[in-house]
Parts: structure tokens; C-alpha cells; sequence
């Protein structure tokens, strides 16, 4: 379980988060969406202190994440974001060995999990392991992030919009292959997005962001039926304009 109690992170005197209270429950997908500069990369990366709240806590487990170091929580949390961060002069195998390396597994060992993650994504070691970034699609170099996010068995994992730089084809692909990876896995996970489709198609509950500042959390049920404030309402016209758009579509009628 994670969980924010009241916390907040000012840059001077900007404030990125304010008094952001939030819980994430063991299994669950939260999805934080909102739009660009609303606090939502600052809030994932509150949660495995690649920043420091100015005040407020964080805690996973009933532990707070101060009572660790900062490198050791980190190698405990996967970590997943759009550009997938791969190291350019190492094969596909070295990067998702990178945090088992880091964690003294033995090679042999590191290389039958690099086989193992490798083919929980859907690429096979034999023809993958051996390539270099430059040498994959985007689809698979996604995997590969995800891949390495999880080889080391993280309980949590964290997602910067992953599938944001994707063509629809590849990113609804992996959309669908991370939804049965999770189950399977059963992770804790935190999802970023500013695409309001991609949050209710993933999300357990969606946690509503505005300038810093929380201002729904639901269900992706709750927040079409009972959107809490005027912004949440705007959001969620963009799905439901799409999807009567596309039902006019279907039903032949090019006027709508």
C-alpha cells in the first residue's frame, strides 16, 4: 500500500502538489491524470523520492520512505516512463539486467530472469537479448522499459505515460498486454496519463489532478456518472464526444 497524507512540494514559490492526501491500495491500478503541469510526474516522483516533499509524508507498507535510503527504495519500486530511459550503448539484455546487476544477482542468474521478463512481454530472448535499442520499433523498446521495470520483482510499480509516444495500433497492444501482465502479477501500480480514454480503459480508480491539487477520486464509473467539479466534467466530455461521434459513424451518419 502507498500513501500520501498531506503532501506538498513548492519550487520556490511555485507550488507543483498542495496537500495532496492519497491512498493506493495493494493490487490496485490508480491512474493520475489531468493536464500537462497539474502535479502528476512531481507526484510519482514524491513516491520513490526522486524529489522530497517540502512537508507532508509518504509512506509504502506502513513504512514512511524516509527511513530507507533513497537508492535502496528505488531498486524496490519499478520504475516505467514514456521514453523508456534505455541505455543506447547497451544490448537489450544489459538493460533489463541493469537493477539485477546493481543487486548482485550472478550471471547466470541475471540471465535466465532477462529470458524470463523478455518473454512475459512478448519478445523472445533469442532474437531480442543480443540487439541494441537503436535496432527496435518503439512498441518493443517500450517492452523492453517495462521488462526491466519488473526484473527485479518491484511490489509497485510506477508509469510516467509509457505508451504516450506510440502510434494507436501499438500503444492499444500494450495497453491490453500490460492490463493481463498486472493481473497476473498482482502489482501495486501508478499510472500517469493526460489521456482521459487510456485512464478509463487501465485505471482501478482514477485520481483527478488540477494545478496541483486533487479534486476527484473515483472509479472510472464514478467520475462519468458524478464528476465532482466543472473541470472533471470537461474531461470526461472527451470520451464520451468520441464515442457518440464514433457510434454516428457506425450507424451512417456522417452528419454528427
Amino acid at each position: 500500500m502507498i500513501e500520501l497524507d498531506r503532501v506538498r512540494k513548492l519550487y520556490g514559490e511555485i507550488v507543483a502538489v498542495n496537500d495532496l492526501s492519497l491512498t493506493v491500495r495493494a493490487g490496485e491500478l490508480v491512474v493520475l491524470l489531468g493536464e500537462s503541469g497539474c502535479g502528476k510526474t512531481t507526484t510519482l516522483k514524491l513516491i520513490n523520492r526522486l524529489i522530497e516533499p517540502t512537508s507532508g509524508s509518504v509512506s509504502i507498507a506502513g513504512r514512511s520512505t524516509t527511513d530507507v535510503p533513497g537508492h535502496q527504495l528505488r531498486r524496490g519500486i519499478g520504475y516505467c516512463f514514456q521514453e523508456t530511459g534505455l541505455f543506447p550503448h547497451m544490448s537489450v539484455g544489459k538493460n533489463v539486467a541493469v537493477t539485477l546487476d546493481l543487486l548482485g544477482w550472478g550471471d547466470a542468474d541475471q540471465e535466465r530472469r532477462v529470458a524470463e521478463m523478455l518473454r512475459l512481454v512478448g519478445l523472445e530472448p533469442e532474437t531480442f537479448a543480443g540487439r541494441q535499442p537503436s535496432e527496435l520499433s518503439g512498441g518493443q523498446r517500450q517492452r523492453v522499459g517495462i521488462a526491466r521495470a519488473l526484473a527485479a520483482s518491484p511490489d509497485i510499480l510506477l508509469m510516467d505515460e509509457p505508451f504516450g509516444a506510440l502510434d494507436p495500433l501499438t500503444r492499444h497492444q500494450l495497453q491490453r498486454s500490460f492490463q493481463k501482465l498486472r493481473g497476473s502479477l498482482e502489482l501495486t501500480a501508478v499510472f500517469v496519463t493526460h489521456d482521459m480514454v487510456e485512464a478509463l480503459l487501465l485505471g482501478d480508480r482514477i485520481a483527478v489532478m488540477d494545478r496541483g491539487q486533487l479534486v476527484q477520486l473515483g472509479t472510472p464509473h464514478q467520475l462519468l456518472a458524478e464528476p465532482a467539479t466543472d473541470y472533471v466534467v470537461r474531461l470526461m466530455e472527451t470520451p464520451r464526444r468520441q464515442a457518440e461521434q464514433v457510434d454516428a459513424l457506425i450507424a451512417g451518419d456522417s452528419t454528427s
